[in-house]
Formats: C-alpha cells, sequence, structure tokens
C-alpha cells in the first residue's frame, strides 16, 4: 500500500527539479511584471473597476469549485462596499456571500499581515456563519479534532480518494506550516505561493473549507509577490477551468516522498494561463477605452451606450436585433434602428458568415 507524503519523516523539507520548472517560473515572473505595468498605465476608475471584477471572479470561481453557486451581484456589491467602490445598483448580500468576501478581502488586501491560527480560524468562522455545512453541524473556528476522509460515491460504495493528517497531528504540523509562511526567507513569493496551497490541502486541518482556505492563502502570497492590493487576474477562475487536471495532480502528488515538481508545474502553468486570460481582457479594457476617447463627442442613446459596452466587455453568443431588443429592453423596430444608426456611424457592421438571420459585430476602428 503506497504511503501517504506526510507518512514519511521530515516530510515537508520539499523537493523539485529546478531544470522543469525554471522556464515556465520565468515565464510567470515575466506575465506578472507585464500585466502590473500595463495596469500601472490605466485611469484610477479602470484600475478599480479591474480589481473588482477580478475580486468578484476569485470569489465566485472559488465556491464553485466546491460546487456552490454564488449570486454575482450579492458578491460585486459586498466587494464595492467593502472597498469603498461607488457602482450603481448596489443590492444586499446575505450571510453566506459576506463570509467569503471577507475572507478573500483580508486575504488580498491585508498581505503583509502574518497569518496565524486566530487570523485562520476568523476565515473559517466567516465562511460557516451558521456552524454547518450544509446540514451538517461541524467544527468552526478551531481545527478539526476527528479524523478526514475524502470520499466520493454513494452510501455503501464510498471511494476512499485521500485520508488526511490524523487529528492528533493537525496543530504540530499547522503550527510549522505556520512558522515557514512566515519565516522572511529568500524564497520567491509564486513558488511560495504554489508550496503553501499544496502543504495546506495535505494537511486539511478544517471539518471543511480546506479547497477555499488554501485558495485564499495563495491569493496572499499571489498579493505579495505582486507587492499590490490591487487584483488583476483570478487563479480560482483557471483552476475552476482545469478542476479535472487539480485534483489529478493533488491526487497523484499526495503519494510521492517530498519531490514536488509535478505540482509546481501544473500550478505554474495553470497561473500562466490565468496571466493569459488576463491580458486578453486587458487589451478588451483598453480597446474600450480607446474607443470612448475616440468617440467622446458622438451621440449615442443609453440603449446603445449600453450595448456597445458590453460588446466591448465580451459579449455571449452572436448579437442579433432581438438580442438588442431583450437586453436593451425596447422594440425590435427602436433595436433595429439603434443599430443602423451605428452601422451608418461605421461603429458595427454586419458579420461576413450570415446564414439566416444577421448578426452584427463591433467594426475596426
Amino acid at each position: 500500500m503506497a504511503k501517504y507524503i506526510y507518512e514519511y519523516k521530515n516530510w515537508t523539507d520539499f523537493t523539485w527539479r529546478e531544470t522543469e520548472i525554471n522556464a515556465i517560473f520565468g515565464e510567470v515572473r515575466n506575465l506578472q511584471g507585464k500585466i502590473v505595468g500595463q495596469m500601472n498605465t490605466l485611469g484610477f476608475a479602470t484600475k478599480e473597476e479591474a480589481t473588482l471584477t477580478t475580486l468578484t471572479l476569485d470569489v465566485i470561481k472559488s465556491s464553485e469549485i466546491e460546487g456552490e453557486k454564488l449570486d454575482y451581484d450579492q458578491v460585486r456589491s459586498s466587494i464595492a462596499r467593502r472597498l469603498g467602490i461607488n457602482i450603481a445598483g448596489l443590492v444586499p448580500a446575505n450571510r453566506n456571500v459576506e463570509g467569503v468576501v471577507e475572507m478573500m478581502l483580508d486575504a488580498t488586501q491585508n498581505y503583509l499581515k502574518s497569518l496565524t491560527n486566530e487570523r485562520l480560524f476568523g476565515w473559517h468562522s466567516a465562511l460557516f456563519p451558521t456552524g454547518h455545512s450544509g446540514m451538517h453541524k461541524i467544527e468552526v473556528g478551531s481545527y478539526r479534532t476527528g479524523e478526514m476522509h475524502i470520499v466520493s460515491g454513494a452510501m455503501g460504495k464510498e471511494k476512499v480518494h485521500y485520508e488526511a493528517v490524523p487529528a492528533n497531528r493537525v496543530k504540530e504540523e499547522m503550527d510549522s506550516f505556520l512558522k515557514w509562511f512566515n519565516d522572511h526567507d529568500k524564497m520567491d513569493p509564486v513558488i511560495k505561493s504554489a508550496i503553501a496551497h499544496f502543504w495546506f490541502i495535505i494537511i486539511h486541518p478544517f471539518d471543511d473549507g480546506n479547497g477555499r482556505i488554501a485558495r485564499a492563502i495563495s491569493d496572499l502570497m499571489l498579493a505579495r509577490a505582486d507587492r499590490t492590493t490591487e487584483r488583476y487576474y483570478s487563479m480560482s477562475s483557471q483552476i475552476l477551468v482545469e478542476r479535472k487536471q487539480y485534483y489529478q495532480i493533488l491526487q497523484k502528488v499526495q503519494y510521492s516522498t517530498s519531490d514536488i515538481t509535478e505540482w509546481l508545474g501544473w500550478f505554474l502553468h495553470c497561473l500562466r494561463n490565468s496571466l493569459l486570460t488576463t491580458e486578453a481582457t486587458m487589451q478588451k479594457i483598453l480597446r474600450k477605452i480607446e474607443f470612448w476617447k475616440v468617440h467622446e463627442s458622438s451621440e449615442f442613446n443609453a440603449r446603445q451606450r449600453l450595448m456597445l459596452n458590453k460588446l466591448f466587455e465580451g459579449f455571449d453568443g452572436k448579437l442579433k436585433s432581438s438580442e438588442w431588443a431583450k437586453i436593451a429592453k425596447c422594440s425590435p423596430d427602436t433595436a433595429l434602428r439603434d443599430i443602423k444608426d451605428l452601422m451608418a456611424k461605421g461603429i458595427l457592421r454586419q458579420e461576413q458568415q450570415g446564414g439566416r438571420s444577421t448578426n452584427y459585430e463591433l467594426a475596426d476602428f
């Protein structure tokens, strides 16, 4: 029977093959610098909007990885309120949303503060304000006192994927984790973020919420790497896309001795993909800003402004006049007049591959 990594002596003396990690690590660091540099050229309002969007996605996607769907508007409103960002249409958020937001903001906005047992217990209490996970009562705001098995499958046919560190070792293991985490060593924070995520998941110190807390710990260390509270990329969004590989790699490396090359490689590739997605989003933001600069004195009605912003942000699917009418809450005739007006101004054009229905897209400007 294969041994779990934590069953080896000195299991946290992690090693990795530098040659396999260096190229991807260099690429990640390069992309981070490039994105932070590009962001710094933007105006205050745009940076604020980008941070708000990223944090909102981070909270939503991190919960979605665990199969929990949070309301986008509630999350966005909760973050905006706490960061003092003025946005239209604030909505009240439920306790569940407020708790996840509280944890994520504490991790990313107070990234220089030490990580302590008390801070982690605060995060855990915020995640489970009722003391329950679903229908089950759990130990909240303290490390678990029971054994932890990760299982799947129907009752009676459960498959055990992982048995976490025994309960009587949790406190001691967490003490050495926190000592290492808070130590101002020479290790690059991006590498430290990857190791911290893995190390914490292996200990699995809480009754529930370990995945979300591990991702918050990663985000804290990535904020240290970027040296800013402004967040422009979401690791959780990318982990959700690559969720299958995420679990596969964790399952594989939990049986390694202390060589975590495969985990580091996966983490860095995932981070790179997250940064590349952000770069594409950045181009959209810059294009939108450029457009409104060019059309400062052009006349648009409120419906046209709404729809143009939607197109710049990346409209899902094809834009038809019927879609326009639905989103802008107007009649099909009005929608068509709006569209024809924008075509006359050279802002919209018909898509080439027409088919039976006419689709519209932004013209190059």
